[in-house]
């Protein structure tokens, strides 16, 4: 499906076919994927895209209900892998073999919520999957979609920490969605290309602990200062809100929140195949702000590991900066919540 040079900076984001004749009949690995909250908003769409990957080829999908016949529905699609479907019992099986698994379980965002309000209920079906997969599974690549993901990535290296397995390279945060805004915020201004507007975003992946750096990007000059930078660095920040109010109650960000989180499946993928070069913004256990916060977002590369080398941030500027101060105090919160909440619930 995804082009190969699609992703050749940080924050590029993936470039989709215009036919299917574009999709590779075979794949360069057998690949095991499975994702968890295959039936919900955002576990719809993605476990679609994913059916359409060339490096995936055997896909499950788990979720409390209705996982047996999403998959039955995408199993359909003339693509080479495989779509197997599981329900509520069967979730160690889902989970046997996977190297990537995907969780976007969990409660959506409604009117007036944050991702605070979403934290106790997601908090717990987060730590159950993966209880699982540090039973099943404990060498996959983890990747985060459930919000709050400042919140639920510490969480899930509690988890595995406690399991006795834990590897800080295999375990991701999604933050994709805030590439995919800051890109196509900055291109509707600038007048360029979605896909050629790369803006790396740090921190964290909720309000103020977003943090978009558009000195970064070759079209940040058309919005250096001003009211013009302080409207697109919220817009940015809180984007998903613009969804949660235009869909009334009905839901949040889904569908863009599953093409990110293809596109960052999509990375870990190639670099697990031995492309070489493949970086992309996540929020992982990081050295750039030990003494602060124990997991940061930035631009990290990836190896067949998982995190293979974490560079340090490039010089931003003032008022960059001023956002980065105001992210790390609300980041260390959140992350010591998601800590102490998985030490008091085991």
């Amino acid at each position: 499906m995804f082009a190969r040079s699609a992703l050749r900076a940080p924050t590029q984001a993936i470039r989709t076919p215009a036919s299917s004749r574009l999709f590779s009949q075979t794949a360069t690995a057998n690949r095991k994927v499975a994702v968890l909250g295959a039936s919900g908003g955002i576990g719809q769409p993605l476990s679609l895209l994913l059916k359409l990957n060339q490096n995936v080829t055997d896909l499950r999908l788990y979720d409390i209900r209705l996982a047996p016949g999403v998959a039955a529905d995408i199993a359909h699609i003339n693509t080479p892998s495989t779509c197997t479907g599981y329900a509520q019992e069967n979730l160690e099986q889902a989970l046997d073999g996977a190297e990537v698994i995907l969780i976007p379980a969990g409660v959506p965002r409604k009117p007036g919520m944050t991702r605070d309000d979403l934290f106790n209920t997601n908090a717990s079906i987060v730590r159950d999957l993966a209880k699982a997969a540090a039973k099943v599974s404990p060498k996959a690549h983890m990747l985060i979609i459930s919000n709050p993901v400042n919140s639920t990535v510490p969480i899930v290296a509690e988890v595995f920490k406690r399991a006795g397995v834990y590897d800080p390279k295999r375990v991701f945060g999604v933050t994709s969605l805030d590439i995919v805004r800051a890109s196509t915020f900055l291109s509707g201004i600038a007048g360029s290309k979605p896909a050629d507007t790369n803006v790396p975003v740090i921190g964290g992946h909720s309000g103020v602990t977003i943090v978009p750096l558009l000195s970064q990007a070759q079209q940040g000059s058309a919005v250096s200062a001003g009211e013009q930078y302080e409207k697109l660095i919220h817009r940015i920040q809180f984007g998903g809100d613009e969804v949660v109010k235009a869909k009334d109650g009905a839901g949040s960000a889904t569908l863009s929140m599953a093409y990110a989180g293809a596109v960052f499946a999509d990375g870990i993928l190639r670099a697990m195949n031995g492309e070489k070069g493949v970086k992309q913004c996540a929020f992982v256990e990081s050295p750039l702000f030990k003494d602060q916060v124990s997991f940061f977002a930035s631009p990290v590369e990836l190896g067949p590991e998982g995190v293979q080398n974490i560079p340090a941030l490039p010089q931003i500027t003032a008022e960059e900066q001023k956002l980065l101060d105001n992210c790390l105090v609300d980041l260390a919160k959140n992350i010591s919540k998601g800590v102490n909440w998985a030490a008091e619930n085991p």
